[in-house]
């Protein structure tokens, strides 16, 4: 298992940087009909955001919920978060995604993007038990996250016995940091939400997939 400290330091420093994922020429039909859609399916709810980054998707998000709580277990992500466009309403939090403090409150609405791949196989269960904690009955949760068409820059370099897979990547700086990325299937997803959620909705765009469903 990717210890914290480890998957920590790489975010920390690919920080100032990270926004270029979104401006690959191959991306930009998923991601212009994701800022659409998004604002569409969280418009007048409570929303909490779960690592939410350098706020790409927080400053899409906010301007149509009715109140948002973004949340990071990194420093670094949530300083230039708080400097987007259109976040000024914005509570943000420094918080563990595996245990989210009770002061957070109860929401409607959570997304989550670009993070239930680093999430271990084995801490699925404890990842949505702190999640759901948060949300009301019925809450809109919607969760999206890289195709395995990434492969293609960043294949496979390790896997265990849970069924987790490794990257290695290059940063900006030289250094290489071996990088927890899963890439779960459709009915994977639809087994990890029962028991938490009703009436999922699966899509596959063509570098990213997206479910939504409503909490139980």
């Amino acid at each position: 298992m990717p210890s914290r400290d480890e998957m920590q330091s790489y975010y920390a420093a690919r920080a100032p940087y990270y926004d270029d994922v979104y401006d690959k020429p191959e991306r930009r039909e998923d991601i212009a009909f994701l800022k659409s859609h998004l604002p569409a399916v969280f418009a007048g709810r409570k929303v909490l955001e779960i690592a939410c980054g350098t706020g790409y998707w927080t400053q899409h998000i906010a301007p149509a919920a009715a109140a948002m709580t973004a949340t990071d277990a990194v420093a670094q992500p949530l300083d230039l978060a708080r400097g987007r466009p259109g976040v000024g309403a914005v509570r943000f939090a420094l918080a563990d995604a595996y245990d989210l403090p009770e002061s957070l409150g109860t929401f409607d609405a959570a997304f989550a993007g670009l993070w239930l791949s680093h999430v271990p196989v084995e801490r699925r269960n404890e990842f949505l038990s702190s999640l759901h904690r948060h949300l009301a009955p019925g809450a809109k949760v919607v969760l999206i996250d890289n195709s395995e068409v990434q492969l293609k820059d960043f294949p496979i370099a390790e896997r265990d016995a849970h069924g987790n897979t490794w990257q290695m990547r290059r940063l900006k700086d030289g250094t290489m940091h071996r990088v927890l990325k899963n890439f779960p299937s459709r009915a994977e997803l639809e087994a990890m939400i029962a028991g938490f959620g009703v009436r999922p909705a699966y899509q596959d765009l063509q570098n990213f997939w997206l479910l939504e469903y409503e909490a139980a």
